[in-house]
Parts: C-alpha cells; structure tokens; sequence
C-alpha cells in the first residue's frame, strides 16, 4: 500500500493545454512574455517587475514572509515553477487560470500599483515589444497621444482618479485595453508553463521502486526513505499533499495564527471565491478563449460555502526546501518548524466555526521529525534552463 501510494506521486506529467489561452504554447508569446516578465516599467515606481517578488534565484520567491513590491503585501509569494499543473491560482483561489493570475499582481497598489492602459502604452511605445506583440496578437489600438485613450486608467473604487479615468472611456475603448490586457497575461502564461522543473531525487527513487533498479531506489537516504513511509502512512501528510504535484488543489484551514498574532482576519477562499465568480477575466469571460470548457465549467460550479471561510490552498510540495519561510504569511520560518507545526499544532488557531477534523497533533518523536524533513529535502527537482532564468538581453533568443 506504501508502495502504491508512491507509485502515485512521480513523475511530474506533461503540462495539458490551457483551452482558454490558444497561445500558451506559442514560442512567440513565450519570449515576450519572458521579456515582459523581467520589465519593472510595468509599475507605478519604474522598480518593481514581476521577477521582484518571483526572483529566479529564489526558486521564482522572495524569500520573504510576505510579499513586498511598491509596499509590503498581506501574503507570502508562492514559487511559479510547474505552476502550470494547478488549478486554482493565488492562496485563496480568486483566479482560475495562469494568464489572469498574471494580469491581479499589475494593477495591485501594493505589488506593481500599474495600470492596464499605462501597460498597453508600454507595449505600443516601445518599437520591439509593439512589433512582437502584432505579430503574435494582430494590430494594437491608437495608444498615439492623438488617439483617444488617456494616459492612465483601471477601473476601481469610487473616487479613484483611475477609476474615473476609466469609466469616462468608451465601452469600445475599455474592451480595446482589455484584450491588450488579456493577451499579455496570455503572453506571461506561455513564458510561465515553461517553468518547470525535471526530476527531483525523490521521482528518481519511485523510478526506481516502478522498475525494481535498485540504483536508482539509492537516489535517496535512508532518513529519507524512512520519512516516505512516514508521509504516505502513519503520518497522513498524503490526505491533502497527494499526487505529482503533492498537493490536494483544495483549501483547508491549518490552524495557522496570523503572522502579527490576534484572531484570524484574511476570509482566504471565502472571499477568494466570490472574486473570482466576479473576475471578467475568468474562464467563462469574453477575453477566454474556450468559455464553454472544462475550466470554465468549474467556475460555473463553484459555490461561495461560509465553511471556506480562513482557508487557503494546499501548496505543492514540489521545490519546498527552496521556498521558505511557508504559510500564506509565511508564519513558518523553516521545514523543521513546518513538521513540527503538525506534530505539536501548538498554538493553532482555527475559525469559531469550523475546523479541519482530521488534524490532531502527530506526535513525531525527534527522529521522526527529521526522517520527514530529510523526505521532504528530496522534492528539489533539476531548475529550468538558465536562459528561461534570467532576462533575456534586448533582441536575443531565450530558447
């Protein structure tokens, strides 16, 4: 039963199409959405860019408990590798496809505090980025300072100079930036399914309990095989960290304490999930491109419950020993601190309402505590090509 329960989380599969974004797969895309990724004019203080907070040498993290752009942020950054393979984006669920988690960070006045016609004209003023994204997108609209667009606008809350902006524009106007919207987080999507990472010791050793090659059964120590044991069996770790990517999809409450302490505060799926029901950027909106598809499907299905009220994703376990500190709010500083949290659950603290029933502390003796830590040291897999890694020099291929 160990055995087969292993045999279940390796290898990594293929990334499937995304049927709402026809270009995900489009090496044309890719390398702009690679050049765009790395760009920090895409926000208001010209610093900060998408890799800010997914820092390549961090495995695609910050390192930080939260996150920190233009101002600090109310949550930790998760690593974007093989984050192709997920089903719900961001900790609380409110985006439900690659392309549109991309497009959330630009616009937030404590990630980037950008804009969507201020990142079109970005696109439009700059000869080479213009010119491959015509290529792959067809024709931009007039963003010329004769043209009718103004400089800067989002929609927004009331009284936002930028919201007004926006809502002076024309419905035709804002459908124009949208799209241009829509397709530069199609474009980061292709750059982003390219991120993935090869086979970490611990698919090794599976390969090696599938084919009975004892040398490749080698590729991890004994701690580690023992802490294996531990997380598929007497430890329960698989009941929500199952599968390739070691991770559930779903949303639990863990009884983490906010990172400043007090009582729970962040609604997490809650609120996530009405975001998302509300997003014309999700999978059943205008700007996808399959809105009668499996994932839109998902949408149409999803209810708001008060019991996901303080829940959050279940994270992959793929590349943890390269992504502390851990938590939506990075509350756990270490892997060492993130058993223990499940052996102890010492000052665990979960919604009035409802609670997950199947955590009771473990009770891991010391070595137990390493066996697990050591397992878990061996999800590391090989890191994406160095040029996907860095940003790509002005007219060079990443490829």
């Amino acid at each position: 039963q160990e055995v087969a329960r292993l045999l279940r989380m390796s290898p990594l599969p293929a990334a499937t199409p995304d049927e709402t974004n026809r270009f995900g797969d489009d090496e044309r895309a890719a390398a702009l959405g690679h050049r765009l990724f790395f760009d920090p004019r895409l926000s208001s203080s010209g610093t900060v860019s998408c890799a800010t907070c997914h820092d390549p040498a961090q495995a695609f993290t910050d390192g930080r408990s939260v996150a920190h752009g233009v101002a600090d942020g109310t949550r930790n950054t998760p690593t974007i590798l093989n984050a192709s393979l997920l089903r719900w984006y961001f900790w609380d669920g409110r985006v439900d496809t690659q392309w549109a988690q991309a497009l959330v960070p630009v616009e937030n006045p404590l990630e980037m505090d950008f804009d969507r016609v201020a990142l079109a004209r970005v696109i439009h003023d700059d000869a080479a980025l213009r010119v491959a994204y015509e290529a792959i997108f067809g024709a931009m609209p007039d963003l010329s300072a004769a043209g009718p667009f103004p400089a800067r606008a989002r929609p927004g809350a009331e009284g936002d100079p930028l919201n007004t902006a926006w809502m002076r524009m024309s419905p035709t106007e804002q459908e124009a930036i949208d799209r241009v919207f829509a397709n530069f987080g199609k474009s980061m999507a292709a750059y982003e399914r390219r991120l993935r990472t090869g086979p970490a010791p611990f698919d090794r050793f599976v390969e090696g309990l599938r084919t009975g090659d004892e040398s490749l059964q080698a590729a991890i120590g004994e701690d580690a095989k023992r802490g294996a044991r531990l997380f598929v069996g007497t430890a329960n770790c698989r009941l929500c960290h199952n599968g390739p990517m070691l991770s559930d999809g779903e949303f639990h409450s863990i009884g983490l304490p906010p990172l400043d302490g007090g009582p729970l505060r962040d609604q997490g799926r809650y609120a996530g999930a009405g975001t998302l029901l509300a997003d014309p950027f999700n999978a059943t909106g205008a700007f996808s491109d399959d809105p009668n598809g499996p994932r839109a499907e998902q949408v149409r299905t999803l209810r708001r419950s008060p019991e996901t009220w303080g829940q959050f994703r279940t994270p992959s376990l793929r590349e943890v020993a390269r992504t502390a500190p851990y938590g939506h709010q990075g509350q756990i500083p270490s892997l060492r601190d993130f058993v223990l949290h499940y052996s102890t659950m010492e000052n665990a603290v979960f919604p009035g309402h409802h609670r997950e029933t199947i955590l009771m502390p473990l009770g891991l003796s010391e070595q137990e505590v390493r066996d697990l830590v050591a397992f878990l040291e061996t999800l590391s897999g090989e890191l994406p090509p160095e040029g996907l890694r860095r940003a790509p020099a002005p007219g060079s291929s990443d490829r």
